[in-house]
């Protein structure tokens, strides 16, 4: 579709959207619906464009290290045990607070002025539930109101959609069957294959996204080394009607006959995989009327023997039609991806202007630490974005693209591939070290492919992204006074390696991840590092300020503290280390406010008086400085949000880890 096109096909949607408000008598609830900007949080990332953004500075450099605790809400009973890792992000619309947690994946309300308890929910689904491959309590949950009704919605542990009534919890009778829908039922791909209503391996930690009165799913599937086939579940998203629960439409991710992008599965490998879910949050553009679905990787995540070609849509960017569910425009961002390079970050929608030309922009991080950033009408890239030639492998019957993507603009916000001088370099001695370990494995840059792992080397191919780098689920936060993206990402090094298969009852790949010496797994990673220090030189967490009016980067700081495996190290004694940063800062995620950049650490650090937690801290937004700390007793586990509730400011996010189960935190400046 052409650029005009798009825009006359825009045009004419969003008219007959309004004419469609204006004759449902819909135009005031819709101007009156709660934003950030009336001092509330109705949506996951803020709102639906995944800015993170909210207009407030009651809470400011000057007064952050103030706050104090208003009220904690711990998780333990949610469930049969409690849960360690909380990654949630409530939600606070009218003066009441939604939030997931527990084992069960339960639903709470509470009161956001104090904390107490007004409902909760749950469903127990049994062994589907028990086999569920995304367990635990998710990220969260969505809001919808007409001005009338009010509701909530989420996707149980067992991968179904339910509408709970937000004033009692009980689910909405008139929404699917008794206010639920099995997203398993109904996920009929259309070449014959149903899913399991059991045991079929798909689900999803994201939330639901409400849009108008659309609500869209994703779907997320096991995650593992070495996938059981891989002829598994296609990735699909699929939309119903906020209000019926009757379906609106279904984008499949594995393109069949007849669909764009189907030739790109060569030898007709569409139909014999599966996967290139959309397991991250999906963005909306409501008043254009587009959906943005990051997309990851086909099966398997290191080996594309079994499917050759460039795979359309995995690890791409793909805009689709609100109300119908077609496809607009895509952008591969990794051609026949085999580096798990999957998007797992929200799409964040930004209003920008590059050379005095107003753009309506979207900006995708990335594992691989690039942003990407396009006309989010047309689907342009805002800056040109080039194929060039990338390494090629050996890996017997791999299929190789001779050409990637790259962004000319942004540069990369943190470290790609892997040389020499990415290598520990505290001291000759250390550096002499980690070139030995390193010596086994093969460096290149990025896009360098998987090597078939052998005992004498090359064990592995190192790089900096996947698993171990970039940004990760927590995304990214865009402030649309400044027009400036905040990213967090941190340096690790992640391997790459196959073996054949052990067989049929491990894998019916040909290869899968593994090596001679640890079997099938992630083995490549565990002899990577020096005397237990991290074999990439610091910093090994940051956070970065990227200007998307020019595509440069502002500022970079370090994020969180010098672990203490370093401080103490007897190798280190007597020199003196700057501030490193944490190596799990892309696993955080951040909030902008008017003036501050707040997130939290994500690992414990062990304080004066030998107490252990972990602080939130604020940056200047402008220059990245650090201007207040917040001691917490466990590290952020899910991204803080804020609102304004009689007068007063609150700060609330999810916290856990090791030992501290799941609590959430509703921090707030003194009377």
């Amino acid at each position: 579709m052409s650029r005009d096109a798009v825009r006359r096909y825009r045009r004419q949607a969003t008219l007959l959207v309004t004419l469609t408000w204006l004759t449902l008598g819909l135009a005031g609830s819709l101007s009156a619906q709660p934003s950030t900007a009336t001092g509330e949080w109705p949506a996951y990332g803020g709102d639906i464009g995944h800015t993170r953004y909210a207009p407030l500075d009651q809470i400011d450099a000057s007064t952050f290290s103030e706050l104090e605790v208003a009220w904690r809400f711990k998780t333990d009973n949610l469930g049969p045990g409690p849960e360690f890792k909380l990654e949630g992000t409530p939600l606070m619309v009218g003066g009441v607070l939604y939030a997931t947690g527990g084992t069960r994946r339960s639903v709470v309300a509470l009161d956001a002025a104090t904390g107490e308890l007004r409902w909760v929910h749950r469903e127990d689904e049994g062994e589907r539930a028990a086999v569920a491959p995304r367990r635990l309590s998710g990220r969260g949950l969505s809001y919808w109101t007409d001005g009338t009704d009010e509701r909530i919605f989420y996707i149980t542990l067992g991968f179904r959609l339910v509408a709970l009534d937000a004033a009692t919890g009980q689910r909405v009778s008139g929404f699917g069957t008794d206010g639920l829908i099995d997203l398993k039922a109904a996920a009929f791909y259309g070449e014959g294959r149903q899913i399991d209503p059991v045991t079929g391996e798909i689900g999803l930690h994201a939330t639901p996204t409400v849009a108008r009165d659309v609500v869209i799913v994703g779907g997320a599937f096991a995650d593992a080394p070495a996938p059981r086939t891989h002829n598994n579940t296609k990735g699909l998203v699929q939309a119903f009607d906020v209000r019926t629960g009757e379906r609106r439409w279904t984008f499949r991710t594995v393109p069949g006959p007849g669909e764009v992008g189907h030739e790109t599965w060569e030898n007709d490998s569409w139909g014999v995989n599966g996967n290139n879910g959309v397991w991250t949050q999906i963005s909306v553009d409501a008043e254009l009327g587009i959906v943005y679905l990051p997309v990851e990787t086909p099966t398997g995540d290191y080996y594309g023997g079994h499917r050759p070609g460039d795979n359309l849509f995995g690890e791409s960017l793909v805009a689709v039609d609100l109300e119908t569910g077609e496809r607009l425009w895509h952008f591969q961002l990794v051609h026949h991806p085999i580096w798990g390079f999957d998007n797992a970050s929200a799409p964040i929608l930004a209003d920008i202007t590059v050379d005095g030309r107003a753009i309506k922009a979207v900006a995708l991080p990335s594992k691989q630490a690039f942003l990407y950033v396009f006309d989010r009408v047309t689907g342009e890239p805002v800056w040109p974005i080039e194929e060039r030639p990338v390494p090629q492998g050996d890996v017997p019957g791999e299929w190789y693209s001779p050409t990637q993507p790259f962004p000319t603009k942004p540069p990369a916000y943190d470290k790609q591939g892997s040389s020499i001088d990415d290598l520990i370099d505290f001291t000759p001695e250390l550096r002499a070290e980690a070139e030995a370990v390193v010596s086994r494995y093969k460096l290149g840059p990025i896009f360098t492919p998987p090597v078939l792992s052998r005992a004498d080397g090359p064990i592995a191919t190192l790089g900096l992204g996947a698993g171990s780098g970039g940004t990760n689920w927590p995304g990214g936060a865009y402030d649309p006074e400044t027009q400036i993206v905040y990213v967090p990402s941190r340096t690790a090094f992640y391997s790459w390696e196959l073996i054949p298969s052990p067989g049929p009852d491990v894998s019916d790949m040909r290869y899968v991840k593994g090596t001679p010496k640890y079997g099938v797994g992630h083995g490549g990673l565990r002899d990577l590092n020096v005397r237990g220090l991290s074999l990439s030189k610091p910093p090994y967490g940051r956070l970065s300020a990227i200007d998307l009016n020019r595509g440069e980067i502002l500022w970079q700081t370090p994020h969180g503290d010098t672990p203490d495996r370093v401080l103490r190290h007897p190798a280190l004694a007597g020199l003196d280390i700057p501030r490193t940063g944490e190596p799990c800062a892309g696993l955080v995620g951040p909030l902008v406010t008017r003036t501050l950049v707040i997130m939290g650490e994500c690992s414990y650090h062990a304080w004066p008086g030998g107490q252990r937690g972990a602080m939130l801290r604020a940056y200047d937004k402008a220059t990245g400085a650090r201007v207040g700390e917040v001691p917490m007793p466990a590290p952020q586990s899910g991204s803080p949000m804020t609102y304004m509730l009689d007068g007063r400011q609150y700060i609330v996010l999810a916290i856990s880890g090791g030992a501290y189960s799941g609590e959430y935190m509703a921090l707030r400046l003194p009377s």
